[in-house]
């Protein structure tokens, strides 16, 4: 009997383990492609690049740790998020200028947007796949 539920408790936390690298995976790949889309529409220099990407990762994190921590209260959410940003606006500012430090945040929501409509699509297109195969 104890070697049945030893054996339970071990394929539970290796899933649980698997599970949780592969959220932590696509975490990073998708912070990696907003990371690239941001200094792509901002047509930012190599040196701005390079001064961005690790502020970005911190921001990215934060960012990520808030939404996570946030979730039952939306308000209280949006006030964290919206502290997150005048604080890192600054860090933003030292590297591009004023003016370009707050469009990191324009171009953070429409990747957002977009990332968001593409899964939309990808849904519809699975759910017409099955409509298809069922008629």
């Amino acid at each position: 009997m104890k070697k049945i539920f030893l054996i339970l408790g071990f394929g539970i936390f290796t899933v649980t383990s698997l599970l949780a690298q592969e959220t932590n995976d696509n975490s990073e790949k998708i912070r990696d492609r907003m990371k690239e889309f941001i200094q792509k529409r901002m047509r930012l220099s190599a040196n701005e690049a390079d001064q961005f990407t690790p502020v970005f990762y911190r921001y990215y994190n934060e960012w990520r740790s808030a939404l996570k921590e946030n979730r039952a209260d939306p308000l209280f959410r949006q006030q964290k998020i919206i502290e997150l940003r005048l604080r890192y606006r600054s860090n933003f500012k030292e590297i591009m200028g004023e003016p370009r430090s707050n469009e990191v945040f324009r171009q953070q929501d429409l990747f957002i947007r977009e990332l968001d409509a593409l899964r939309k699509d990808r849904i519809q297109h699975r759910n017409d796949q099955v409509r298809k195969r069922f008629r």
